[in-house]
């Protein structure tokens, strides 16, 4: 398998492999009724795209094939995560038309927004591990665990310090924590409710909450003389 840098040119294949094999499986969206029966969601799509520009996402392609026809068996959408990028994101959410997205981002932001990263570490900016898929025809095979590995070298390569990832389901959960993440704060989903106490996102078991994880990169130090 090798893995590459997405470029531009290849947004529109990433877009249909996230529509074939993330969107509809994934425990919020699920939850929410976003991306069922088919359908597909604009906002999510853009929000992907902006991840994308950023370049530093990666996507895992069998090795001998051209990029332009070949099938894409993994992608990671990294981000650049800054200060101000919640509160955009919150007066964004605000216009959005999609009562599912809405639903579903309010949780991660109002989370970011009360787990204050940069605040607690005094970054101006983090590695944001976004999303994370593999085709369902390659599970199995270490794609998803090999592009996080090459995303934290990708960060440490770029010079970040922190990396972060909001993990919302029990299986990449799992694959974060065993590249060293850490659970700095999470949000059980059946303590998420409205005023009336009702659970404003119903997510199927096993996935039982959200996590916010943190990844440190510390700079190797030369040994004095």
């Amino acid at each position: 398998m090798e893995y590459k840098l997405i470029g531009p040119e290849h947004h529109d294949q990433v877009l249909e492999h996230l529509r074939r094999n993330f969107f509809a499986d994934e425990p919020l969206n699920k939850a929410a009724g976003v991306c069922q029966n088919g359908s597909s969601s604009a906002e999510l799509e853009e929000h992907c795209v902006e991840a994308m520009q950023d370049g530093m996402s990666l996507m895992a392609v069998e090795p001998q094939q051209q990029v332009g026809s070949c099938k894409i068996a993994g992608v990671v959408l990294n981000g650049i995560y800054r200060a101000d990028d919640t509160a955009k994101a919150m007066e964004k959410l605000d216009r959005s038309q999609d009562p599912g997205y809405r639903k579903i981002f309010a949780l991660l932001h109002c989370h970011n927004t009360k787990n204050d990263l940069f605040k607690e570490f005094a970054v101006d900016s983090i590695f944001d591990v976004r999303i994370l898929s593999v085709d369902s025809s390659y599970r199995g095979r270490g794609i998803a665990n090999e592009l996080v590995k090459q995303s934290v070298a990708l960060a440490k390569k770029n010079g970040f310090c922190l990396l972060k990832a909001d993990a919302t389901g029990i299986f990449s959960q799992k694959i974060f924590r065993s590249h060293g993440f850490e659970v700095f704060a999470e949000q059980p989903y059946d303590k998420y409710t409205d005023d009336e106490g009702h659970i404003i996102l119903p997510v199927e078991a096993p996935h039982i909450k959200l996590q916010l994880l943190i990844k440190h990169i510390y700079e190797q130090k030369l040994a004095q003389d």
